[in-house]
């Protein structure tokens, strides 16, 4: 996959690096750190500029955000209220529980996307919830625009800082991936023992 997405980004330049990202956006398993980092990188042998490539890298990055943000608004909240009257009662879950993370959602969920942004896979995924929260369109392309734009910057200059060695701060930045993915792990598991154990206290 490496090689491919490297032949990509030399072959097509800025809209490569948009199409890759806005692909790795919609399937999470592809590395945007490599994308990024790779990119950071061809600003330092190519005619690339460096700020032109971030820009790209965004634009691609919204793009995604906004084709599972299309997800999540076919998937309505009727729908995921039958599942829980049907398998709900395995995890102590009731309807008001649906209406009580939209009521969240609505709350938070623009610092949600926003800090979402710099957490690998929660990063892409963070979208379909939005979508069906029917979050405001304009908040969530400001702070999805806001967050990757971030993150991009940060990615393509180090791969500009490493120059030749950019495979250095990929692999580091799998090393951060796996922390974060284990660690967002627990909060989930311990997140949901702590809500069992409270519906149970309530029944």
């Amino acid at each position: 996959m490496q090689e491919w997405i490297i032949n990509t980004m030399d072959q097509y330049g800025y809209l490569g690096i948009a199409l890759l990202i806005a692909i790795e956006n919609v399937f999470p398993p592809i590395p945007s750190e490599l994308i990024l980092t790779f990119g950071g990188f061809m600003t330092t042998y190519t005619s690339m500029n460096r700020w032109i490539v971030v820009l790209f890298a965004t634009l691609g990055s919204v793009i995604g955000a906004c084709i599972l943000y299309g997800v999540g608004l076919l998937l309505p909240v009727e729908k995921l209220e039958l599942l829980v009257d049907r398998w709900g009662h395995i995890l102590g879950l009731k309807r008001s529980d649906i209406k009580r993370a939209e009521g969240w959602f609505e709350k938070k969920g623009t610092s949600t996307i926003f800090f979402c942004r710099f957490i690998p896979l929660i990063r892409s995924l963070i979208s379909i919830p939005a979508g069906m929260a029917k979050m405001h369109m304009g908040k969530f392309l400001l702070y999805t625009t806001i967050g990757t734009f971030i993150w991009n910057i940060v990615l393509v200059f180090l791969g500009a800082f490493a120059g030749s060695k950019w495979n250095t701060i990929v692999h580091y930045m799998d090393l951060y991936s796996n922390i974060s993915v284990a660690i967002m792990a627990v909060i989930a598991v311990g997140v949901l023992i702590w809500f069992v154990k409270k519906r149970k206290k309530s029944i």
